[in-house]
């Protein structure tokens, strides 16, 4: 098993994450494999083996906003240890890959016989939680170019390779999705784009998008340079 910053194995021991493996069930799925719909009732947990899931929320102009795409080594599904949740979002594979599927009534079952690991299971909540909050407080904030410069800075630091010329996003993101991701039309993302290609802030390679000018991106949305957001923090 990978232990990926800020996934669930970040947070448990190897013994303590085979016993929740232990009562997964593996699946093979395809890209565009639907895992719940938002308002599904949530009886299920699952753990991204390979490949990578999009979470999506719709308005109630019928548009659709992507919340985050999960990648390797995160767990995703909602959970409360109380029952009766409904999933509030909806998660379809992004591309083909394989998950680990775990009820909700078996781990909470290992919870409750293991203290130790149910308190590592509220951490990673507790940083899930923090996540979003701190993709919602960009949002709100910097408006569209400070949510854009705040969306591709996480895409970095969860996809990024970095290279001699600046780092290069190895994902596939194309401009409606990131349109989508931050609640703009795909027109004012392809101008925003073209305008800081033009100052040398991104440039493409091979077909992806390279940031050149990190510095310039974390300005746009004030991202603090001392301390600087935890890598685990700051992602997708």
């Amino acid at each position: 098993m990978t232990r990926e910053t800020g996934g669930i194995l970040s947070f448990v021991t190897p013994e303590q994450w085979d016993l929740i493996e232990a009562k997964m069930q593996p699946k093979r799925v395809k890209s565009g494999y639907s895992l719940f719909l938002e308002g599904d009732e949530a009886g299920y947990l699952y753990y991204i083996r390979s490949g990578r899931v999009k979470m999506t929320k719709s308005t109630e102009d019928g548009k659709e906003i992507i919340l985050s795409i999960q990648q390797s080594g995160d767990l995703i599904g909602e959970f409360g240890g109380i029952g009766g949740l409904n999933h509030s979002y909806s998660a379809e594979m992004a591309e083909k890959g394989e998950l680990a599927i775990i009820s909700l009534s078996d781990l909470e079952s290992i919870l409750s016989k293991h203290g130790d690991l149910a308190l590592k299971f509220l951490q990673w909540m507790a940083l899930s939680q923090r996540i979003t909050q701190s993709r919602f407080r960009d949002l709100l904030l910097y408006g569209k170019a400070g949510a854009l410069a705040s969306t591709l800075i996480r895409a970095s630091n969860s996809y990024g390779k970095i290279t001699p010329d600046g780092i290069v996003l190895d994902m596939k993101l194309n401009h409606t999705e990131l349109a989508e991701m931050i609640g703009a039309t795909r027109e004012s993302v392809t101008r925003m784009l073209g305008a800081w290609k033009e100052q040398g802030t991104l440039d493409m390679m091979d077909g992806k998008l390279m940031i050149r000018d990190l510095a310039a991106l974390r300005c746009m949305c004030g991202c603090p340079t001392f301390p600087s957001c935890p890598a685990e923090l700051c992602r997708l």
